[in-house]
């Protein structure tokens, strides 16, 4: 089974479901829009009113792993949840710029990126899209924390967590250097410095 296809997508309220079956066509409709998505003959959709939620399945379990009937069907269920997730919240993606003297900025419907060219980038932001940056002290913490290379990629938690799993990391490798390691517990322990070869 696909890990992925055999999970239900919870509708919220306010989404508007429509399953075509003889036309393989599936609509959403929410605050944010309107969506429709025609999926594959191999793979079956299907929408509950009652439970509110979408479920996908495949035309014949017994040819799962015949042809690409596995592939597909995590590939419906993934791109029907982004549909119910996009005509209620909208699309969000964060990038981040790391690089000395890298920089973007906004200006109206223009976007003006220093990617280490010899000239600036300038890109024109199209209708229904709102493009923002970090500004003021998120934004002087970045400028001055370490440099990581030079990058404009996408920014997950993940990363940012794992940064910080990381950073934590070489504060401890630091905070028990051997060399400094006596110089602290001489701090913290009184009495003579002898009694710290015991330790």
């Amino acid at each position: 089974m696909s890990r992925i296809g055999k999970k239900s997508i919870p509708v919220p309220g306010g989404v508007k479901v429509a399953v075509n079956a003889a036309s393989r066509t599936v609509s959403i409709e929410g605050p944010k829009g309107k969506t429709s998505f025609v999926y594959r003959p191999e793979v079956k959709v299907d929408f509950s009113e009652a439970e509110k939620a979408i479920a996908c399945t495949v035309d014949d379990p017994a040819k799962i792993d015949v042809g690409n009937r596995r592939a597909y069907w995590g590939t419906t269920r993934a791109t029907l949840n982004n549909m119910v997730a996009g005509v209620t919240k909208g699309y969000e993606r964060k990038l981040e710029i790391v690089g000395v003297g890298w920089d973007a900025k906004v200006a109206g419907k223009k976007i003006t990126l220093k990617l280490g060219y010899a000239d600036p980038i300038e890109l024109a932001i199209p209708d229904g899209l709102t493009v923002d940056r970090r500004t003021g002290r998120e934004r002087h913490h970045h400028r001055h924390r370490p440099p990581e290379g030079r990058s404009l990629r996408f920014a997950h938690p993940q990363q940012a967590q794992a940064g910080a799993v990381q950073r934590q990391g070489r504060e401890v490798l630091r905070r028990s250097h051997p060399a400094q390691a006596g110089q602290g517990l001489r701090r913290l322990i009184p009495g003579p410095t002898n009694a710290l070869t015991k330790l």
